[in-house]
């Protein structure tokens, strides 16, 4: 494996160096930009190179901990999950060094500027204020800092699931500035870019840490292949269908042959299909020994990724696109219209696939119940399914389509993704349905999804986040910071910041609808008073707002929507006070929804305590009566 392992750093390596060297200052000239040098051009596709794959071999190292070893029964990782948390380590601070110097040269490379003028005082602080890329790669220093001491102190097997989620979010501020991030359809491209890169990462890594493990013969062989080509498969599918769209966006089909883009797309196609192959068919065949090769094949499909990079694709030289297409990444060329809201899609490739792909797993598990006899209440499921098809329609439909322009659309979203959505989600019960569902993974055996969901449950994050104080503060509180600081409008600005929003949204929404629906087990369980109170306490302050907003004599987040330029909305605050409309009046509809809902809880609850008395007092009074009957058969 070492030999596959030096053969395809070489070839990667190669690769980078002669992709950079032949497309020479044509790149920069393409953009407007000067040509930095070929030490600049060569170093900053190297360094990129390396945190790239020191990243993914950081996250592959805590994945494969946390999920591929047996822990301890107090807790703490194995043996060989302390080898996997080392190596994460020490690829963290590899990451951590890479991610360092590639501040100074994505700046030297943007800039058209040699090191020794960036490194100057005044040139560096000026740049650094300047410049998206290398406040990215500062982002991402500052995470992997954060993943490689963790690794030093982190001997918990909980803890370890926390410092790969975020490793996960360090390797996204790159990819959110990246050629993707421009033009129009970028909003798409992101999102597909996203996916890719977390995927690529965590197959990369994996397949390091598993090399790693059976050098090491960690035991398990047969379990750990077989996850791993589970894990594997599920990579390749979404490497393959978000690269597709990523490069469907970004070059044109007529372009794509006849371009150095074009070319590099097919070659990067062309490593999948044989990553592919080996995934489904050698694999099956030759076991651990195709192993090496596979890596070797990935290797040098980062190289390809670099040459991608460093080539300006045809999108990004596309100057004929208009303010909104550049902001949001697609034109509104007309006003919102019922035909036009039910008929416009615009899929979203985070939140829409997230939909259908929870909507799949939840009809597996109630699939899997009835299997094998037990029930499952048919009005659970069809909470949980309206609740994904509302999530769908909110995202990726004219509503979603519209809510980037629109804040009133805007606003719409927004309380359907924080008040509705998390209803019918809560009411759904997956957390019991999983339960119910996966079984244990079987004694002496690496953890399964069920432990790995009872872990996150009974985390003390989740502890925390979901306590009804503090999820009542988030789900109130969330609103009045969001729209009344400069937070809205920065995150308007940014698809992924947008994005982003839009899962807090969810996220909150749900924390609070869990401790106060109460069909999952919460970690603080609370009485059908107390949550009826909570109820009742967030009405005032969803309305008090809608309120504020339809007053304000200011535009909220003036400037985002000036830069749109819509010709069809001049009237800002007009549309800002039907949104506040719309937040005074979209507020109440659910609360009302969970109300109905807590009294329906409430009564049945007292129904079954009822007939539980009942039947308790039955069997007192016949034990009484046996008590007495004997009494009397002694006196005889």
């Amino acid at each position: 494996m070492l030999k596959h392992i030096a053969w395809g750093v070489v070839a990667a390596v190669v690769i980078v160096v002669a992709l950079v060297w032949s497309v020479g200052d044509a790149a920069y000239s393409a953009l407007g930009y000067p040509d930095p040098g070929a030490v600049t051009a060569v170093g900053v596709n190297l360094l990129r190179m390396t945190a790239d794959i020191a990243a993914a071999v950081c996250l592959g190292s805590l994945v494969f901990c946390a999920f591929f070893t047996s822990p301890r029964k107090t807790g703490g990782v194995s043996a060989d999950g302390y080898a996997a948390l080392r190596s994460a380590g020490a690829a963290g601070w590899a990451w951590f060094g890479s991610a360092v110097a590639m501040v100074p040269f994505e700046m030297a490379d943007s800039a058209g500027q040699s090191l020794a003028e960036v490194l100057s005082p005044s040139g560096f602080s000026g740049l650094l204020h300047a410049m998206v890329e290398p406040k990215a790669w500062v982002a991402t220093a500052v995470v992997a800092l954060v993943v490689s001491v963790g690794c030093h102190f982190v001997l918990a097997w909980r803890p370890v699931m926390l410092l790969a989620g975020v490793a996960a979010a360090g390797l996204l501020p790159p990819a959110v500035v990246s050629h993707s991030a421009s033009n129009a359809g970028h909003d798409i491209a992101t999102n597909a870019m996203l996916l890719h890169v977390v995927a690529a990462a965590l197959w990369l890594g994996v397949l390091v840490a598993v090399c790693a493990h059976l050098r090491r013969n960690g035991g398990q062989e047969a379990l750990v292949l077989r996850r791993y080509r589970k894990l594997a498969l599920g990579c390749w599918v979404v490497l393959a269908v978000s690269g597709i769209v990523d490069s469907l966006v970004l070059i044109p089909l007529p372009q794509l042959f006849g371009t150095s883009y074009g070319a590099l797309v097919l070659a990067k196609v062309g490593c999948l299909l044989v990553l592919g192959a080996a995934c489904v068919v050698v694999r099956r065949r030759a076991g651990r020994r195709v192993l090496g090769p596979e890596l070797a094949i990935m290797l040098v499909t980062v190289g390809v990724s670099m040459g991608m990079a460093h080539t300006p694709p045809p999108n990004l030289l596309d100057r004929e696109v208009g303010p909104t297409a550049t902001v949001i990444g697609y034109d509104l060329p007309s006003p919102p219209t019922l035909l036009g809201l039910v008929t416009t899609w615009r899929f979203d490739l985070i939140l829409g696939t997230a939909a259908v792909v929870l909507a799949v797993l939840y009809l597996a598990g109630v699939r899997r119940l009835r299997r094998r006899g037990d029930g499952w209440p048919v009005g659970r499921t069809a909470a949980w399914l309206g609740g994904c098809a509302t999530l769908l329609v909110a995202t990726s439909s004219g509503l979603g389509v519209y809510s980037s322009g629109m804040f009133s659309a805007h606003m719409l979203v927004h309380m359907v993704l924080n008040m509705l959505v998390p209803v019918l989600l809560a009411l759904g019960g997956p957390i019991t349905l999983a339960l119910r569902a996966i079984p244990p993974s079987g004694r002496g055996n690496p953890l399964g999804p069920r432990e790995w969901l009872l872990a996150v449950v009974h985390s003390p994050l989740a502890r925390v986040l979901a306590h009804p104080a503090l999820a009542t503060l988030l789900f109130v509180g969330s609103f009045y910071a969001l729209y009344f600081t400069p937070l809205f409008e920065s995150a308007m600005s940014q698809h992924w910041a947008h994005e982003l929003m839009n899962a807090h949204f969810l996220l909150v929404g749900y924390l609070y609808y869990w401790a106060v629906i109460g069909v999952d087990p919460a970690p603080k369980p609370l009485p059908h008073l107390a949550r009826l109170a909570m109820v009742f306490a967030v009405m005032p302050f969803h309305a008090f707002f809608g309120v504020i907003v339809m007053g304000m004599s200011g535009v909220i987040a003036e400037n985002f929507y000036r830069t749109l330029d819509l010709p069809w909305s001049p009237d800002l605050l007009a549309d800002q006070a039907l949104g506040g409309g719309i937040a005074w009046a979209g507020g109440e509809i659910p609360l009302v929804l969970v109300l109905i809902a807590l009294l329906t809880q409430w009564y049945r609850h007292d129904l079954r305590e009822g007939r539980r008395t009942n039947r308790s007092g039955d069997d007192e009074l016949a034990a009484y009566n046996a008590m007495l009957a004997e009494l009397a058969r002694q006196r005889r």
